[in-house]
C-alpha cells in the first residue's frame, strides 16, 4: 500500500488555506476557454457517418463515373408532382409550365430541369431546348401522341421510372407521382444560397395548382439545424429546472444550490469552449454533451457538499471538516473520473467519425468536471462559508442527505441486512434476473436509419403534453421525407449495383457481364433462371428492338447467338452513342469503355444482411474485376460498423476499468481483488440494459450504439463511491456487516441523489424531437438507475463474499 496521505494532504491544504487564489485562477482560465465559445459550429446531418466507411466511397466513385440524369446530389432541388396521371397532357404541361417558371427567375440559379415532363417533351420534338419549345411541343401534341411519348421515352431510358410513383403502370403509361429535379449554379459548398434558393422555390410551387412538394439537401439541413435548436431549447431548460429541484432537496440551501449551478456552468464553459478552439463541430449526438456533464457534474457536487456536511454535523469546524471530506473524496473523484473517462473514451475505437468525436468531447469534459469540482467547489465552499460566518449569514441546513437516521438511510441498508440473513437467496435472485435478461439481450438489433435522425413526423405522448406555446414545430421534412420514401424507389433499396471494370471493348466483356447473371445468388430477384437487371446490354436489346440495322449488326457479331454481342464491340458502342438510346448508355458504361454497372433486382423480403453477402460473394464471382455497392450495402457496413463500435468499446471499456480498478486498489488499499468486487454490480448491470432493449424496441444505432462503453463509465462511479466508503469503514471497525451499515447509510445517500439527478437529466432527453436522442436519453436513465441498484443489492454480497474469500 503506497502512502497517498502526503499528496492529498498538500492538495487539502492548498485548497482550504487558499481557497480565494484558487477561486481568481479557475476565473481566468474560465475567462480562455470562453474566447472558444464562438468558434463552435453546427454541423447538422447524417454525411458524416456515410463518409466513415468505405463503402460508401465506393457507392459515390460508382456515381460519378456514371450520368445520373435523375440524381439528387447537393446541389439540386427535387419537385414531387402528383396528379390522377401525370403522363396526362395536362399534367405534363402543368410540370412544364412550373419548370418554365423556375427557370425564368434569374435569383434561383436554375441551370437545368429534368425529368419526365422534360423527357416526353424531347421525344415529340428532339429539337426543343428551351422550357417554351418544350411547352409548345407539348400543346401540339395529342394525348394519344403524348402517351406514345411517354412509353417510347421509358423504352430509351429505363432510368425514368426512378421518377415514377411504385404503383406505376408502364404499359398504358400511368404513375400517380413524379420528382422534377432541378440543377442549381450555385458555388460548392454555398449552404446559406442554396437553402434561400430553395425556400424560395418551395413558396413558387406552393401557389402553382396541384399538389406540389418540395424537397432538398438544404431545406433537410436547415430542418437538421431547427431540430437541434428545438431540442436544446427544451431539454436545457427542463434539465435545469429539473437539477434544481434536486438540488433543493439535496443541499436545502439556496447558497449552496447556486455555488453548484456556477461550478456547472464552468464545467459546460470549458467543454465547449475546447470544442471551438478544436474545431470540432456541434452535431445532433452533441445534445447529449452538456446534459451529462450537468448530471455528472451534480453528482459530484452533491457527494463533495454531502461529505462535507457529515463532518460538520459532527461538530467539526469548516476548514477540518472540508480537509478530512476532501482527503476521501479527492480520490474517490480521481477514480471515478479516470473510469468515467475510460468509458466514453473508449467511443473512439468507432470507425464512425461523429461518435469518436462524441466520446472525445464527454471525456474531456468529464477531466474539467473533476477539476471544477474536486478543488474549485471546495474552495468556494470553503470561502462562501467563512464570508457568511464574518457577515452573521447562518446556514439553512447543515444536515447530509440520507444520513444514518433517516428513512432513506434505514431502505438502503436493507440490502446489506439481506446480504447477511439470505445470501443464497439474494444471490438466486440475481442470477435469475441475470439469466432472463441475458437471453433477452440474444434478440438486440443494431442498424442505421436516416429516420432516427430526423425530427417526429407526429410527435410522441411526452412531447404532445407540452403547451403549444412552447412546444417545438411541426416538421415539414419529416413528412416529405417519408412521403418520397413511401412512393418513390429514390432509396434504391431493392436494388444492389454492380461495378465492374473491364475493359469493356474486349470481345468477351459482355459475356462476361451477362453470364454472371445466369446463377444469381438466393436473395437477387430471378425470371427465367436469370437474374432480373439493367445494364449496358438492356440498352442494346432496346434499341435493336426499335432498330433492324442495329438489330442486325448485334447479330452479326453475337457467335454463340444469345443475344449478347461478342466482338466489335468498340462499333457496336460507337453506333448507340449515335442514337436517340446515348443517354440510357451513358447510365451504364464510362466515357473511356473501361467499365459498366449493372443495376440488380433484389427480394424485398430479404435482409440487409444477406443481401450484402450475397452481393459481395456475386461481385467476387465475375471474372473481370468487380464490386458490389448500393444504398443497401453502405447501410449494412453502418450497421456493421454500429455493432463492431458497441461490442468492441464496450470490451475496452470493461477491460480498461477492470485493470484500472485492480492497480488502483492494489496501490492505494493494497487490495487488487477490491477491484474485481467493484466490477461484479456493473457487469449485472450491462447485461439487464441489453436485455432491456428488445423488450422496448430499441437497437443500437448511432448513438445508442455507445451505450455499452458509458454504461460502465458512469454506472462504475456508483461502485466506487460505496467501496472507497466501505473500505475506508472496514478499515476502522474490522466488521463487514457494520462497515456496509455505515456506508450505505452514509454514502448510500449520495448515491441516491446523484443517480435520481443524473438518470433524471438524461431523461429530460426525451423531450428531443428526434428519435435517435430520445432513445439515447431513455437508455441511459435506465443504464443509471440499473448501475445504482446492482451498487446497493448486488455490491454488498460481492463484498462479503470478497471479505471471505480474499481478506
Amino acid at each position: 500500500m503506497i502512502d497517498h496521505e502526503t499528496a492529498l494532504e498538500a492538495l487539502n491544504r492548498h485548497i482550504v488555506d487558499n481557497p480565494e487564489r484558487i477561486i481568481v485562477a479557475f476565473l481566468l482560465v474560465t475567462a480562455v476557454f470562453a474566447g472558444g465559445l464562438g468558434g463552435v459550429e453546427i454541423d447538422s446531418g447524417t454525411d458524416r457517418f456515410f463518409e466513415s466507411v468505405p463503402e460508401h466511397d465506393t457507392q459515390q466513385y460508382v456515381d460519378d463515373q456514371f450520368g445520373a440524369t435523375f440524381d439528387a446530389g447537393e446541389d439540386t432541388t427535387q419537385i414531387v408532382v402528383t396528379d390522377e396521371n401525370v403522363f396526362s397532357k395536362r399534367a405534363v404541361l402543368r410540370t412544364l409550365e412550373l419548370q418554365q417558371t423556375l427557370k425564368s427567375d434569374p435569383s434561383l440559379r436554375v441551370s437545368e430541369t429534368t425529368g419526365l415532363a422534360t423527357g416526353i417533351a424531347r421525344v415529340l420534338d428532339p429539337f426543343a431546348r428551351t422550357p417554351e419549345e418544350r411547352i409548345q411541343a407539348v400543346e401540339t401534341a395529342t394525348p394519344a401522341e403524348i402517351r406514345e411519348a411517354g412509353k417510347t421515352l421509358l423504352e430509351r431510358r429505363p432510368q425514368v421510372r426512378q421518377v415514377l410513383s411504385e404503383e406505376r403502370n408502364l404499359e398504358e403509361p400511368r404513375a400517380a407521382a413524379t420528382i422534377v429535379v432541378v440543377s442549381h449554379s450555385i458555388p460548392e459548398g454555398d449552404q446559406a444560397t442554396l437553402e434561400a434558393v430553395q425556400d424560395r422555390i418551395k413558396g413558387t410551387a406552393e401557389t402553382a395548382d396541384g399538389d406540389i412538394r418540395v424537397f432538398g439537401s438544404a431545406i433537410q439541413e436547415a430542418g437538421f439545424d431547427q431540430a437541434i435548436f428545438e431540442s436544446l431549447s427544451l431539454i436545457v431548460p427542463t434539465v435545469v429546472v429539473f437539477i434544481l429541484l434536486c438540488l433543493v432537496l439535496a443541499y436545502r440551501d439556496p447558497i449552496d444550490l447556486l455555488l453548484a449551478l456556477v461550478s456547472l456552468i464552468f464545467a459546460l464553459v470549458w467543454t465547449f469552449g475546447f470544442m471551438g478552439y478544436a474545431g470540432i463541430k456541434f452535431n445532433l449526438m452533441m445534445i447529449a454533451v452538456p446534459v451529462i456533464l450537468l448530471g455528472v457534474g451534480i453528482d459530484f457536487g452533491i457527494h463533495a457538499v454531502n461529505r462535507y456536511r457529515e463532518e460538520r454535523v459532527d461538530g467539526s469546524p469548516p476548514r477540518e471538516s472540508m480537509l478530512l471530506a476532501n482527503d476521501q473524496l479527492l480520490v474517490a473523484f480521481s477514480i471515478v473520473t479516470v473510469t468515467t473517462v475510460i468509458g466514453f473514451l473508449a467511443n473512439v475505437t468507432s470507425k464512425l467519425e461523429p461518435v469518436r468525436e462524441f466520446g472525445l468531447v464527454v471525456a474531456v469534459g468529464l477531466v474539467f468536471t473533476f477539476f471544477v469540482f474536486g478543488i474549485f467547489l471546495p474552495a468556494l465552499k470553503l470561502a462562501t462559508d467563512h464570508r457568511r460566518a464574518a457577515l452573521g449569514i447562518g446556514q439553512f441546513s447543515i444536515t447530509p442527505f440520507g444520513g444514518e437516521d433517516s428513512r432513506l438511510g434505514s431502505v438502503l441498508r436493507s440490502s446489506a441486512v439481506v446480504a447477511r440473513r439470505h445470501p443464497f437467496v439474494l444471490l438466486a435472485v440475481i442470477l435469475l434476473v441475470t439469466g432472463a435478461a441475458g437471453y433477452s439481450a440474444t434478440n438486440v438489433e443494431s442498424k442505421f436509419e436516416t429516420e432516427d435522425f430526423l425530427p417526429y413526423a407526429d410527435h410522441p405522448p411526452q412531447i404532445e403534453v407540452i403547451p403549444d406555446e412552447i412546444a417545438p414545430s411541426e416538421f415539414e421534412i419529416t413528412a416529405t421525407s417519408n412521403y418520397i420514401k413511401d412512393t418513390f424507389e429514390t432509396t434504391n433499396t431493392e436494388q444492389v449495383t454492380v461495378y465492374v471494370e473491364g475493359p469493356m471493348e474486349q470481345g468477351n466483356a459482355l459475356e462476361i457481364v451477362h453470364r454472371a447473371g445466369s446463377d444469381p445468388p438466393p436473395s437477387f430477384v430471378r425470371e427465367d433462371g436469370r437474374a432480373v437487371s439493367q445494364g449496358i446490354t438492356s440498352v442494346i436489346d432496346t434499341y435493336a428492338s426499335q432498330d433492324p440495322e442495329f438489330a442486325a449488326m448485334v447479330e452479326r457479331n453475337d457467335l454463340d447467338d444469345n443475344g449478347v454481342p461478342d466482338r466489335n464491340l468498340g462499333a457496336i458502342y460507337d453506333e448507340l452513342m449515335r442514337s436517340e438510346y446515348a443517354d440510357g448508355a451513358e447510365q451504364y458504361l464510362t466515357e473511356d469503355r473501361r467499365a459498366t454497372k449493372v443495376v440488380y433486382q433484389v427480394e424485398a423480403s430479404a435482409t440487409q444482411k444477406e443481401i450484402t453477402a450475397d452481393a459481395r460473394e456475386f461481385a467476387a464471382d465475375v471474372h473481370f474485376d468487380a464490386e458490389a455497392t448500393g444504398d443497401t450495402i453502405v447501410f449494412r457496413a453502418l450497421t456493421e460498423a454500429l455493432m463492431d463500435s458497441a461490442v468492441v468499446s464496450f470490451a475496452v471499456a470493461f477491460g480498461l476499468t477492470a485493470v484500472f480498478l485492480v492497480l488502483v486498489f492494489w496501490l492505494l488499499e493494497d487490495r487488487w481483488s477490491l477491484g474485481l468486487a467493484t466490477m461484479a454490480p456493473i457487469l449485472v448491470a450491462v447485461v439487464m440494459l441489453v436485455g432491456t432493449m428488445p423488450v422496448l424496441g430499441i437497437a443500437f444505432n448511432a448513438l445508442t450504439a455507445t451505450i455499452l462503453a458509458i454504461t460502465i463509465g458512469l454506472g462504475v462511479a456508483y461502485s466506487v463511491h460505496v467501496v472507497h466508503r466501505f473500505i475506508d469503514e472496514y478499515d476502522e471497525r474490522g466488521d463487514v456487516h457494520q462497515s456496509l451499515l455505515t456506508t450505505l447509510g452514509g454514502t448510500g445517500g449520495g448515491v441516491t441523489a446523484s443517480m435520481l439527478t443524473t438518470s433524471g437529466s438524461v431523461a429530460c432527453m426525451t423531450l428531443a424531437v428526434n428519435p435517435i436522442l430520445g432513445q439515447f436519453g431513455l437508455l441511459t436513465a435506465i443504464s443509471t438507475f440499473y448501475s445504482y441498484v446492482t451498487a446497493i443489492v448486488v455490491l454488498p454480497l460481492a463484498l462479503r463474499a470478497w471479505a471471505r474469500v480474499f481478506d
